[in-house]
Order: structure tokens, then sequence, then C-alpha cells
């Protein structure tokens, strides 16, 4: 699968590839991060996802759905890339990397007083369509879910 990386540096010389601690695509720099790739097909497909990514452009979202759809647009990508370069991605796998964003949203869009879906307001805040409740969540998608409540709701005693 190295045979892979390098037909990418190839490929793509408008990007650069580091090895690191984990897979992302940083926009800013043009530089996909990528852990360490063995001779497994699929060592290879989170950094196909990552150049999905930077061949798709995306370089922020404005809401957690938003990120999602970037998410799934980007293992389409992928998809493509991995039969321009002989290998499969198994859609199991693409599922269980989306579960993982629908379990994130799903954590930061329910409600802490009722326990219903709420509506995204802003990129860390929530409001309840059930209780009116508010709460604010952490910007970061990549630590635990975090709710702090915002204000009170109209049914909540001082």
């Amino acid at each position: 699968m190295l045979n892979v990386l390098k037909k990418l540096r190839i490929d793509y010389p408008n990007l650069s590839f580091i090895q690191g601690d984990s897979f992302y695509w940083s926009p800013r720099k043009n530089l996909i991060h990528y852990r360490h790739i063995d001779d497994s097909p699929e060592s290879i497909w989170p950094l196909l996802h990552e150049v999905g990514h930077a061949q798709l452009g995306h370089r922020q979202y404005s809401s957690d759905f938003e990120l999602l759809s970037l998410e799934i647009e980007a293992w389409k990508q992928a998809k493509l890339l991995a039969k321009k370069y002989s290998n499969e991605i198994d859609e199991n796998h693409i599922q269980d990397c989306l579960d993982t964003y629908r379990d994130w949203l799903y954590k930061r869009s329910t409600c802490p007083l009722c326990t219903c879906s709420a509506l995204q307001i802003d990129t860390d805040r929530y409001s309840c369509f059930n209780c009116n409740n508010e709460w604010q969540v952490s910007e970061s998608r990549k630590c635990r879910t975090y709710r702090k409540k915002q204000k009170a709701s109209k049914n909540e005693a001082f």
C-alpha cells in the first residue's frame, strides 16, 4: 500500500503528506496527515478519504449536519479514488466511520433536560423544540460531548 502513497504524491503534487498520529486534512497548509500504512488494503482507506476532502475543496463547515454531509461526500470521493488505485473500500467500514459522526451529532443535539432532539442554532449552541432549553456544546469534534445549560426553560422552576 506504500505504492499508493507514492502514486498519490505524484498525482497530487499540490498536496503534502506527512506521517503522524492520526488521519486528517489541513486545508490551510494543503497537508494530509496520516498514520502508519502497512500492506493491508484497508490501511490506505482513511488516506484516500482525506485526499477526497482535499479534492472536493472542503475547508470549513458551519453546522454539525454540514460536517456529516462533508464526511459522506469525502467517502464517496474516496471510493472513486480507491478504484483508480485498484482498491475497493468496504461499505461497512465507511458506515462505521460515519456512525461515529452520527453518534456525535445525536449526543450533541439531545436535550439534557427532556432528551428530545433539538435544533442547532449556532456553531456551538442548540435549542430544544420541546422544552425551549438552550445549551452550549464544545466546538471540537474530537472531544467528549459536553452540554452546558444556557438558559432556563419556561417549565423549569428557579
